[in-house]
């Protein structure tokens, strides 16, 4: 007889918050998400204030997070949401309208998760939604490392927010073992952690869990704030293209 049961539940579908101040945008978001199976549309906010608060209410899993928004924008929004320790688990994905943008590391040092543009096909949105839901969003499909590293390399858009940093990632690295500073120059160059333990020869796990360690000694939400952290500190250095 066949034990095997089969009224497992299903797992709870993603939590999507949708924030942009054009409606015919956020309806074409809607859509788009609800018709997939697993993720589910919570919310709508016209602001970042709004999308702040509307985190809060309904602990969405994601937040689509539109940069450029009247009031309070995105990049507000998202360090409101980085700074709740409620809202630790909520993984924001940045929208552009153009992927070359002088906000793109405003958003990754704010707390943003990635970024993806406007112009992305639909299921490079779904897949980005998905990515940063299991924690491992970093940058859209269409973007470049090397682009990554020249803002950070320049300072980005807050050269003075990047110096006052600096000094406390290099004394966090302090803390880090030699084989999770060589994860994390890994995970600074954009490789999955496959792709690590590969060129590590040990295992994918073993490779998270180093990953996970250096994100808790480093205070990293995630793989975005590593490669973040690597470059500002210095550890990792940007290559000319």
């Amino acid at each position: 007889m066949d034990d095997t049961p089969t009224d497992l539940p299903a797992a709870a579908p993603i939590r999507v918050l949708l924030a942009d101040d054009q409606a015919l945008l956020r309806s074409a978001f809607k859509v788009l998400v609800d018709s997939e199976p697993d993720m589910e549309v919570v919310g709508e906010a016209s602001d970042g204030a709004q999308a702040f608060e509307l985190a809060r209410r309904t602990r969405a899993d994601v937040v689509l997070m539109d940069i450029r928004m009247p009031g309070t924008d995105g990049l507000a929004a998202t360090r409101m949401i980085s700074a709740d320790p409620e809202l630790a688990a909520v993984r924001v994905v940045m929208l552009t309208t153009f992927e070359v943008d002088e906000y793109v590391v405003s958003a990754l040092r704010a707390g943003a998760s990635g970024f993806l543009g406007k112009g992305a096909e639909p299921e490079e949105l779904l897949n980005a939604i998905r990515i940063a839901a299991a924690g491992e969003a970093l940058l859209s499909p269409a973007a470049t490392k090397g682009l990554i590293a020249t803002f950070l390399a320049q300072g980005g858009a807050d050269p003075a927010a990047a110096g006052a940093s600096a000094g406390m990632h290099v004394e966090r690295l302090a803390a880090l073992t030699v084989r999770e500073r060589e994860v994390l120059v890994h995970v600074a160059a954009g490789l999955s952690n496959d792709e690590i333990a590969g060129r590590l020869e040990v295992s994918p796990l073993t490779v998270k869990t180093h990953v996970n360690r250096a994100m808790a000694k480093l205070g990293a939400r995630d793989r975005a704030q590593l490669v973040v952290i690597a470059y500002e500190s210095g550890l990792v250095r940007p290559r000319a293209e």
